[in-house]
């Protein structure tokens, strides 16, 4: 039996583009091909999606990869200043 994709949401589309973007953040800070600022614009874009939490637990599963994604880039960026 294939297992059923969840309908797509507003929410869960703004957390799995953070989720995709973590990747690419860490990839561009660790190569210099990415700013700081630019950076840091894109990882606020990534904790604004997590500020609200739902009770979906794919949102919930998203959102606490992206808060640790999070932390590594502030780590990044902090050790970068």
């Amino acid at each position: 039996m294939t297992k059923q994709i969840p309908p797509a949401t507003p929410e869960l589309n703004r957390l799995r583009a953070a989720a995709g973007l973590i990747p690419i953040i860490e990839a561009g800070l660790t190569d210099s091909k990415l700013s700081v600022e630019r950076a840091a614009l894109m990882a606020s874009f990534c904790e604004w999606t997590t500020e609200k939490r739902s009770t979906d637990p794919e949102a919930i599963k998203l959102a606490e990869s992206v808060d640790e994604g999070l932390k590594r880039i502030k780590t990044a960026l902090t050790s970068a200043v």
